[in-house]
């Protein structure tokens, strides 16, 4: 029995044996690698406790030859790590949680680098000495220089570099890096040339007279201040399909108009940009609903509910407390022609000035289209403004369809036609869209000019340029918040934000609130309400479904809940944006509006709040217990009401 063990116990060793020799012939052996053969790519800012990307890449050819396609060992401080090697880079993730003399080996190839990771908290101080400095001084190319700044600087430091030397490199940095991954991105530069055609079209149909004949037309109706206001709030809510081109289209349409009734620049500013995020963001049909709906989609994937994307997205608009009273509430400041906090001194010291108020450096936005003068010869034309930008904006429209069109959704029966119209919408492409349009109305421009003759062609091509000149201010302002957001990232502030807040044990009913106040902080510390939403949407949507089940919760009760808090990353993220001196539509506002950026900041900052505040107190919590939005509405406008009684003033 024992020596028939023994044979059975051989002949199978011999069999493994055998096989084992087999593979082991058919895996390839690795080439030995020298310090030439590889190179390892790692981000300037390593955070503590947050997964560090690890690029080696291989450039021995027989290396890249052998073993493409397969795992290769690497071994990170002695622990054996296996990666796959891809176009022959291999990548790792590791996460530093204390500094340390890190070290990578691969065959006979060693890495070596001191880690001392940069604190998660200080990821928060470069945004906030930039927003800080803004308010303070006034002055937001040095703030948000200085803000940008610190973050390179401290990046370097914590790499064991002297104070001085990671000043210089950071400095470097700034240039070298971030300004050049900012102008890099492609949704940016379409911005940039966005707002500069816009600039030269506006520039065009101010020195033909367009300008002054929208004014004349306009007159008849926008004869007060109030009646002035009101049509720049029906302006912004009638381009309600996306917001860049509402805020530059409104601002510039306007402006004169405003002027002339002696509105401060401040309150334009105020309305341009309060109705074009949050008419944006709530309308059926905007170039915010693709991106909205598929942060949906991905939040309902991983939790599994059966819930379509756009089911969810209509029934959060029944919470969407923030957006839909934002715009009421400019409509209790037109009704009542009051304000309250800087606001009120702003339209005060516009009522008051003799002349033009508007040339002073402190209400100004380095904006110098107000300053051209119509040639006594051109007798002003409405047309000549109104058909440029009505091209913009169906052309923006038109453009929308083109670039989203689906042959298979439009010839779906079972869908309707509304939402049909909000798929193509959120499938199109809208800075291709804002482009052509914008091109198109800068051409309609030059040919009204020339074919009327109120120009000639040296003329007008000067017009032209010397509308892109008039970007350059708000463009270099641009680049500098792109910047910062970009700074922001790489040190994740939205991470250490997150982290904190959702740390946070409390009842299921109270998370909409949080969510709203994370999502405001988000979009006000990095200036972005489309990066916020991008950011919270795929943590908070799944942890809110799992706590309110965990909690017992009815599957109705949860799912009001989920919608709530769908509304509140977006609403928030809204707010945030219209508070941060670093977020580009507040910029493109000022521009617009030419009004002083920090003084635009300064006076939408107490009615944002106040709005805010109104809206979690008497909208987001007492929704998530229950009560309904019919309801909540009528209440949190009489709050808005009450509140205006006792704050406003009248001038």
């Amino acid at each position: 029995m024992y020596k028939y063990f023994n044979r059975t116990l051989l002949t199978i060793l011999t069999i493994l044996a055998f096989f084992a020799s087999t593979l082991a012939d058919d895996q390839p052996e690795m080439p030995i690698l020298s310090q030439e053969d590889v190179s390892i790519e790692m981000t300037n800012a390593i955070v503590k406790h947050i997964n560090v990307e690890i690029n080696i890449h291989f450039n021995n050819p027989e290396f890249r030859q052998v073993m493409e396609g397969l795992p290769v060992t690497i071994y990170i401080n002695n622990k054996p790590n296996v990666a796959l090697v891809v176009k022959g880079t291999a990548h790792l993730k590791y996460k530093f949680d204390e500094k340390q003399n890190f070290e990578i080996k691969v065959s006979e190839y060693t890495f070596k680098k001191y880690v001392n990771p940069i604190p998660l908290w200080f990821s928060v101080i470069p945004p906030l000495i930039a927003i800080l400095f803004a308010l303070i001084f006034k002055e937001v190319f040095t703030a948000l220089f200085i803000g940008i700044l610190v973050g390179t600087a401290t990046m370097f430091w914590y790499q064991d570099v002297s104070i001085i030397p990671a000043i210089f490199k950071g400095i470097f940095a700034i240039v070298d890096t971030y300004i050049i991954e900012a102008l890099t991105e492609p949704g940016h530069m379409a911005i940039i040339v966005f707002s500069m055609l816009i600039g030269a079209m506006v520039n065009i149909i101010t020195r033909n007279g367009g300008m002054q004949g929208i004014v004349n037309f306009l007159s008849k109706y926008a004869k007060s201040p109030r009646s002035g206001q009101f049509v720049t709030w029906l302006l912004g809510i009638a381009i309600f399909f996306d917001d860049y081109a509402n805020t530059l289209v409104v601002g510039n349409t306007m402006r004169p108009v405003t002027d002339k009734l002696k509105i401060s620049r401040a309150k334009l500013a105020y309305i341009v940009d309060s109705t074009a995020a949050p008419v944006a963001a709530i309308a059926f049909v905007t170039t915010w609903i693709g991106a909205e709906l598929s942060y949906i989609q991905d939040g309902i994937s991983t939790i599994g509910i059966n819930e379509s994307p756009y089911s969810v997205f209509i029934n959060s608009l029944g919470y969407s407390f923030y957006p839909i009273l934002a715009l009421v509430f400019i409509l209790i400041l037109i009704s009542r022609q009051a304000d309250f906090g800087p606001m009120y001194h702003s339209e005060k010291k516009a009522r008051e000035t003799i002349g033009d108020y508007t040339n002073g450096d402190e209400n100004t936005f380095s904006n110098k289209l107000n300053e051209l003068e119509v040639s006594k010869d051109i007798v002003p034309k409405w047309y000549n403004a109104a058909i440029p930008v009505f091209i913009i904006i169906f052309g923006t429209f038109t453009g929308l369809l083109y670039t989203g069109w689906n042959p298979s959704v439009w010839d779906d029966t079972t869908i309707s036609f509304g939402t049909k119209l909000s798929v193509v919408i959120g499938n199109s492409d809208s800075y291709k869209a804002l482009l052509w349009a914008s091109i198109l109305g800068v051409l309609a421009a030059i040919t009204l000019s020339l074919v009327q003759r109120l120009l000639d062609l040296k003329t007008t091509i000067d017009s032209m340029i010397n509308g892109f000149r008039t970007m350059l201010t708000a463009v270099l302002i641009l680049i500098l918040a792109w910047s910062i957001a970009l700074v922001t990232k790489h040190l994740h502030t939205a991470d250490f934000i997150s982290q904190t807040m959702v740390s946070i044990n409390m009842a299921p009913q109270y998370i909409p609130a949080l969510t709203f106040v994370l999502a405001a902080l988000v979009a006000f510390s990095t200036g972005s309400s489309w990066g916020t939403m991008a950011i919270l949407y795929p943590l908070i949507l799944p942890a809110t479904w799992l706590i309110t089940q965990n909690s017992g919760m009815e599957y109705t009760t949860s799912l009001a809940i989920f919608h709530n808090v769908v509304s509140a990353v977006l609403a928030g993220s809204v707010m945030g944006d219209h508070c941060s001196p670093i977020s580009d539509t507040t910029i493109m506002s000022s521009l617009a509006s030419s009004c002083n950026h920090i003084e635009h900041v300064r006076t939408q900052l107490p009615y944002a709040l106040t709005v805010g505040l109104v809206s979690i107190v008497f909208g987001t919590i007492p929704a998530a217990f229950g009560i309904s939005p019919l309801i909540l509405f009528p209440i949190a406008i009489l709050a808005l009401f009450v509140i205006f009684r006792i704050f406003g003033k009248r001038y």
